[in-house]
């Protein structure tokens, strides 16, 4: 997440070449695009998150620190 992104509520994927954006919301992805492995982890990881998500972009749209969210395991 930035502090100065834009609304909806999304969280940003970077993968070796690859980048998305992904839909805190909805857990789509609205920019970019993901290989398939890569994007089911990563939608089982925010599914998982979901809560801790919006709670950091309403961190961040305040500017205030962001908590760490736990890896998949």
């Amino acid at each position: 997440m930035f502090y100065d992104d834009h609304i909806p509520p999304h969280f940003h994927v970077k993968y070796a070449e690859h980048s998305a954006k992904v839909s805190i919301d909805t857990l789509e992805i609205t920019e970019g695009r993901l290989p398939r492995r890569v994007l089911a982890l990563v939608l089982e990881w925010a599914a998982l998150h979901r809560d801790e998500l919006r709670q950091n972009w309403q961190q961040a749209r305040a500017g205030m620190p962001l908590n760490d969210i736990e890896p998949l395991e």
